[in-house]
C-alpha cells in the first residue's frame, strides 16, 4: 500500500534521481560566483556533494523496484530542499550584493533552515537498507550528524563589510544633510570592490538592483527598508560620480599632452580641442570640447548635442556625468548657456559653428521616452542645475498653456516626471506657474492628459508650500471630480493620493471633509479601486478621521463594512490600513455601532492578536478593548465564547508594546468581571 501511495505522489525513482543528480550539478557551478554568504554556500554544496555521490551510487547499484519506499520519500525531500538551496544561491549571485549585505543575519537564517530541513529528510533513509559502499554510508551518517549539530552561522566578514558600508552611507548622509563629514572614495571603493563591483558597468547593475528591490519594499510597506535602499543608491552614484571625475581628469590631460606635441586633432574633433582657456563650465563633459549646441537630459546636466546623442544611440540609459539613470531620452535646448557660449566665443574672436545633428538621432532620442515611462527618477536639482530646471519647467508651462492636446499630453507627462523626486524641483515647477494649468488638464477628456495632471500635482503636493498653493488655487474640487469619475482607475487612485497629501495640514482636514463628495468618493475608490488605489483611499480616509467631524461622515458612507471587508483580502494588502482607519471612527458613536453590528469583526480581531504585525495587533487590541467598554456585554460575550480569545490576550500581555500590553489587561480584566457577573 506504501509503495503505492509513493509511486502516485512521486516521479519515478529514476527520473527523480536523474533530477537530484542535474539539480546538484547546477548547485555546483554556482558556488564560485557570489560575494556575499561565501561561507555557507560553500558548506551547503560541500554537503550537497556528499549526498550526490549517494544519488548516483543508488542509480548505478540499485532498481527502482528494490528501493525501500521511506528512501524514495527521502530522495523526493532532498529534492525539494536543494531546489530550495539553488533558489537561495541564486538570490545571492545574482540580487543586489549590497541588498543581500544588508539581510545577512536573515539570509543565514535561511541556510540554516534549509540544514534542518535536509536533516529532517535524512532521518528518513534506510541507509542500512541501501546497496551504497561503506565509504558512502559513513560520510552520510556524519553528514546527518553534523546536519543535527549545526548551529546558524553568521559569517563575520560579511558582518564587517556591512559595518564598513553603513558607516560610509552615515558619513554620505551627514554631508548631505549637514555638510559635514567627508566620503572617503578610496573606503567606498575599496568596499564594493570587496563584494565583486569594479567597473563602472557592475555599479550600474547593482543601481539597477537596488531601484528593483526598492520597488518590492514598496509594494510591501517597508518604508525603512526604501530609505536604506535609497541611502545605498545614492553612494553608489556618488562614488560613481567621482570615477567618472577621474576619468574626465585624465582625458583632460592626455588633452593637453596631446596638444603640447602638436598633435592635431582628427576629423571627428572640434577646432576648440585645441583652445586651452576655454572655462570648464562650457566644456562638454564627453568630448571636453566648447559645447556647440547645449541640451539639457533628465538628470539636469548639459551636454553637446552629438555628444550626448551618440551616447544613448549607443545602448547608455544613464547620464555620463552624474550616473543617475535618465527617466527619458529628451533633448531639452539649453538657451540660456547657448547665450552665454556665443558671448564667449564673440569675446575671444572664435568663430561659432553649429552642430550638426542627424534627424536620426533626435528620432532616436524621442523614440525612447515610452520605454522607459516607468523608470524611477533620482533628479537631485543641485545648484548647477537649478537654472536649467527652472527653464525645462517654464518652456514646459508654456507648452501646457499654449499647446495642442498632443502637446499639452507631452509636457504634462514631463511635468510628472520632473516633479517626481527632489523638492527643489517641486519648487520650482510650482513657481513657474505650472499649478493653475494643471488643475485646468484635471477636467480634461483625454484620459492620459487627465492622468498625467494629476499625478503631477501629486507629486507636486509632496512639497509644504506647494498645498498651500495647490488648495489657494482651488484645485480640491477639481480633485474630487477625478476621484468621483476620473477616465482612468490610475487617476482616481493619484486623486486619492494626492487628497491624503493635502490633508497633512489639519486645516485642510477640515476643509476637504466639508466637501459633501470628497468622503463618498474615497469610499467608493475603496470598493472599486486596484489594489494601489484602495490603499490610497485608505489612507486619505484615515488622514481625514483624526478630525471628529469628519468620522460620522466616514461612517455614514458605508466605509465600515468594506474596510471589515478588506481585513480578509490578502490580495489588496491594506489590513492595517484597515484597522486604523476602524480604529478611529470607533471613536464617534455612529461607528460604534456599526462596527458591534458586524458578526464578522470580533473573530477576525482574534485571529490579528494572533497572526497580525506589531502595529495591526495594536489597532485590534484598540478596537476590541473599545468595542467591549460602555454597554459592550454583547462583544465582551462572543469574546468569551471564542476558545483562541484568552490565549491570545494572555499571549499580547506578555509579548506585546507597551501599550498593546497595557489594553490586553484592561480587557482580560474586563471579561474576567464579565464572567464573574454572569456566574
Amino acid at each position: 500500500m506504501n509503495e503505492l501511495i509513493v509511486s502516485s505522489v512521486y516521479p519515478p525513482t529514476g527520473n527523480l534521481l536523474e533530477a537530484l543528480i542535474h539539480i546538484s550539478n547546477e548547485v555546483f557551478s554556482m558556488e564560485k560566483f557570489s560575494f556575499v554568504q561565501m561561507k555557507n554556500i560553500s558548506t551547503m554544496v560541500r554537503r550537497i556533494k556528499i549526498l550526490t555521490s549517494l544519488f548516483e551510487e543508488i542509480q548505478e547499484t540499485s532498481s527502482a523496484a528494490r528501493l525501500p519506499p521511506s528512501s524514495i520519500l527521502c530522495l523526493a525531500e532532498l529534492s525539494f530542499v536543494i531546489q530550495k538551496v539553488k533558489l537561495l544561491i541564486e538570490i545571492c549571485k545574482e540580487g543586489s550584493s549590497l541588498w543581500n549585505l544588508m539581510q545577512t543575519e536573515l539570509i543565514s537564517n535561511q541556510f540554516h533552515a534549509l540544514i534542518k530541513e535536509m536533516d529532517n529528510a535524512l532521518d528518513i533513509l534506510p541507509l542500512r537498507l541501501l546497496n551504497v559502499t561503506v565509504d558512502t554510508k559513513e560520510q552520510v551518517e556524519l553528514l546527518h550528524k553534523q546536519a543535527k549539530r549545526a548551529d546558524l552561522f553568521i559569517d563575520p566578514r560579511d558582518i564587517r563589510k556591512r559595518e564598513e558600508i553603513v558607516q560610509l552611507m552615515a558619513t554620505n548622509c551627514d554631508r548631505k544633510s549637514k555638510n559635514k563629514g567627508l566620503v572617503d572614495f578610496e573606503r567606498v571603493k575599496q568596499s564594493f570592490n570587496s563584494i565583486g563591483l569594479r567597473t563602472s558597468l557592475d555599479y550600474e547593475e547593482e543601481i539597477s538592483k537596488l531601484e528593483t528591490q526598492a520597488e518590492k519594499q514598496a509594494g510591501t510597506g517597508g518604508l525603512i527598508a526604501v530609505s536604506n535602499i535609497n541611502s545605498l543608491i545614492s553612494l553608489m552614484s556618488l562614488s560613481k560620480t567621482e570615477i567618472l571625475e577621474e576619468e574626465h581628469l585624465m582625458n583632460k590631460q592626455n588633452l593637453k599632452q596631446s596638444a603640447s606635441m602638436n598633435v592635431l586633432p582628427d576629423q571627428s574633433s572640434s577646432c576648440y580641442s585645441l583652445v586651452s582657456d576655454i572655462p570648464d563650465e562650457l566644456r562638454c563633459p564627453i568630448s571636453l570640447d566648447l559645447i556647440r549646441d547645449p541640451v539639457i537630459v533628465a538628470s539636469g546636466h548639459t551636454y553637446d548635442r552629438n555628444s550626448i546623442a551618440q551616447w544613448i544611440n549607443s545602448g547608455h540609459h544613464t547620464c555620463p556625468k552624474s550616473g543617475q539613470r535618465l527617466i527619458h531620452m529628451a533633448l531639452i535646448p539649453n538657451y540660456a548657456l547657448k547665450s552665454l557660449i556665443q558671448q564667449w566665443c564673440e569675446d575671444n574672436n572664435i568663430p561659432i559653428t553649429e552642430s550638426k545633428s542627424t534627424s536620426s538621432d533626435s528620432e532616436s532620442s524621442s523614440s525612447k521616452i515610452k520605454k522607459y515611462d516607468k523608470a524611477v527618477d533620482y533628479i537631485s536639482a543641485t545648484k548647477a542645475s537649478t537654472d536649467a530646471v527652472k527653464m525645462t519647467a517654464e518652456f514646459l508651462v508654456g507648452k501646457l498653456a499654449t499647446g495642442s492636446p498632443d502637446i499639452q499630453r507631452q509636457a504634462a507627462y514631463e511635468l510628472r516626471l520632473l516633479a517626481k523626486s527632489g523638492m527643489d524641483n517641486r519648487r520650482i515647477i510650482a513657481e513657474s506657474g505650472a499649478i493653475p494649468f494643471l488643475m485646468t488638464l484635471l477636467g480634461s477628456r483625454d484620459p492620459r492628459i487627465q492622468e498625467n495632471a494629476v499625478t503631477a500635482l501629486l507629486n507636486l503636493s509632496i512639497h509644504e508650500n506647494n498645498k498651500i498653493l495647490i488648495m489657494s488655487a482651488g484645485a480640491i474640487d477639481s480633485l474630487i471630480g477625478v476621484l468621483q469619475s476620473g477616465k482612468t482607475m490610475e487617476a482616481r487612485g493619484n486623486a486619492a493620493a494626492a487628497i491624503f497629501s493635502l490633508s497633512v495640514i489639519d486645516e485642510y482636514k477640515v476643509i476637504i471633509g466639508a466637501r459633501t463628495k470628497a468622503i463618498p468618493a474615497l469610499v467608493g475608490l475603496l470598493k472599486e479601486g486596484t489594489t494601489a488605489g484602495k490603499r490610497d483611499a485608505a489612507i486619505a480616509l484615515f488622514n481625514l478621521a483624526v478630525y471628529d467631524a469628519n468620522r460620522q461622515s466616514i461612517v455614514l458612507a458605508g466605509a465600515v463594512p468594506l474596510l471589515i471587508d478588506l481585513l480578509m483580502d490578502d490580495k489588496a494588502g491594506i489590513t492595517d490600513d484597515s484597522l486604523a482607519v476602524l480604529a478611529l471612527v470607533l471613536g464617534c458613536n455612529e461607528g460604534l455601532q456599526a462596527l458591534r453590528k458586524s458578526r464578522i469583526l470580533v473573530p477576525l480581531l482574534v485571529d490579528l492578536l494572533r497572526f497580525g504585525s506589531s502595529k495591526g495587533k495594536d489597532h485590534s487590541i484598540t478596537l476590541l478593548l473599545g468595542l467591549c467598554k460602555d454597554s459592550g456585554e454583547e462583544i465582551a460575550g462572543r469574546l468569551l465564547m471564542n476558545p483562541r480569545s484568552i490565549p491570545s490576550l494572555q499571549s499580547l500581555a506578555a509579548d506585546g508594546s507597551l501599550r498593546a500590553r497595557r489594553k490586553a489587561d484592561a480587557l482580560l480584566r474586563l471579561l474576567n468581571r464579565c464572567c464573574f457577573q454572569s456566574q
